[in-house]
This record gives structure tokens, C-alpha cells and sequence, in this order.
């Protein structure tokens, strides 16, 4: 069981969950400094970081490149930046639209309660072997 490869997809799915996590807390940060002069909007990288990650293990299985995910590696943790650091459409410089604020809320809202969901499916199978 344990050379399934489940436990390297659930941890997969943890880093997933805490990147999407921190996008929830970021976006919150700017809905709420939607009006405040000079504020550029953040965002978090993490889905690129799995992609270069996965890419870099070559032509093997799915399987076999998430087991050699090294997932204590600071690379496949979410990452805070500054999104379009230079663009403004405002005259006070802030670059925040709040209508697709909202939008990216809640698309992450679905993706991190898809990841939560995809985490209690696995550890149920879990536990119908176990029994």
C-alpha cells in the first residue's frame, strides 16, 4: 500500500490547498485595499512551480514523478508577488479592479474546497481498506 504512490498525492494536494490557502488571505488583501492610493494587487504563485516540477522529472509516469516530488523543497510552496507592478488604469495608481477581485475569490473557493475534497476522498479509501 504504502508504494501506491497515495501518500505522495495527498501531500501533493496539502501544498496545493495551503498555496490556494494564501491566494484566499492575499486576495482578501486586495478587496480590502481596493481604494487605497499606490496599492498594486498580489497574487500567488504555486500551479507554475508544480508544472516546471512534474516537467523537470522527464518522460516517466505520472505516478513515479509525483513520488520523487521533493516536497520539503521551498520551490513547491505558494509564493506572494506583485501582479502587474507597473500597471495602473487609475489615476491613483492603485491596479485592484474589485469585480474580478471577486471573480478570483471565488474561483479559488471551488479549487481550494475541490482540494479538500479530493483529500478526504483519498484518506476514506484509506480507511475502507484499512477495514
Amino acid at each position: 500500500m504504502t508504494n501506491s504512490g497515495i501518500f505522495s498525492y495527498i501531500n501533493v494536494i496539502g501544498k496545493a490547498a495551503d498555496a490556494s490557502w494564501l491566494r484566499n488571505d492575499i486576495i482578501g488583501g486586495n478587496i480590502a485595499n481596493a481604494n487605497t492610493p499606490g496599492y498594486k494587487r498580489k497574487d500567488v504563485s504555486f500551479e507554475g512551480e508544480l508544472q516546471k516540477a512534474l516537467m523537470h522529472s522527464g518522460q516517466q509516469s505520472m505516478g513515479k514523478k509525483v513520488r520523487e516530488l521533493d516536497l520539503n523543497s521551498k520551490r513547491l510552496e505558494g509564493k506572494v508577488y506583485t501582479d502587474l507592478e507597473r500597471y495602473s488604469y487609475r489615476l491613483d495608481k492603485n491596479n485592484v479592479d474589485i469585480q474580478t477581485e471577486n471573480v478570483e475569490l471565488a474561483a479559488n473557493q471551488i479549487k481550494y474546497h475541490g482540494l479538500v475534497t479530493a483529500v478526504n476522498g483519498s484518506f476514506n479509501a484509506l480507511k475502507a481498506v484499512i477495514k
